[in-house]
């Protein structure tokens, strides 16, 4: 990784591919596509910036290997109302339905503008790479991808999301593809840019 966040030539990262299941889960899970999150003592669940509660689309234990972040733990949420990026109460009933999760190493054979549900590796720009920095002055390294129209399906009575593709589902940042660069000093828990795609 150089100065500007971009991949160097060499030996490729280790990525995973993240596998969405189709089974609800019934408890609460470390990997799960939406659910219920796993919070530190004293973490609360964040709001967006007008104080509603966001809704969870995916926590993550990102597996030792990936560079910067391997053995820590990432949690996408964001708000149904507003289609934004959230500020970091226990909610009994959470918006998105709880399906599992099953990361798979894999090699990225198809290219570097193929989007994949991933995690680790080089992140698949849609146009040209981009390099963004930290308000803390460090270059922000790549964490995930999301691909375009990937949804979550949410339980009844769930608030619906505006500007969503159906009323039953979220779906993350209307829709686009979606890169999480985060900042590898971990200067904030926060720290992490969603950069919409197309």
């Amino acid at each position: 990784m150089n100065a500007d966040g971009l991949e160097e030539e060499g030996a490729p990262s280790p990525e995973y591919e993240i596998e969405i299941g189709t089974e609800p889960l019934d408890r609460p899970t470390r990997n799960p596509a939406g659910g219920w999150p796993c919070f530190d003592d004293g973490q609360e669940w964040p709001r967006c910036f007008r104080g509603e509660r966001t809704a969870l689309s995916f926590p993550l234990d990102l597996p030792d290997d990936i560079e910067f972040f391997g053995g820590e733990h990432l949690s996408v949420f964001q708000c149904a109302h507003h289609n934004g990026r959230s500020n970091p109460e226990a909610e009994p009933e959470p918006a998105v339905r709880a399906l599992p999760l099953t990361l798979r190493p894999f090699v990225d054979a198809h290219g570097p503008f193929t989007m994949f549900l991933k995690t680790g590796g080089t992140a698949a720009w849609a146009l040209y790479p981009e390099s963004y920095r930290c308000a803390c002055g460090a270059a922000l390294a790549f964490v995930c991808q999301v691909p375009e129209s990937l949804e979550f399906g949410v339980r009844p009575g769930a608030p619906v999301q505006s500007h969503g593709i159906r009323n039953d589902a979220y779906a993350l940042f209307l829709g686009s593809e979606v890169h999480l660069p985060a900042c590898p000093l971990r200067c904030d828990p926060a720290a992490v840019l969603p950069v919409n795609q197309g």
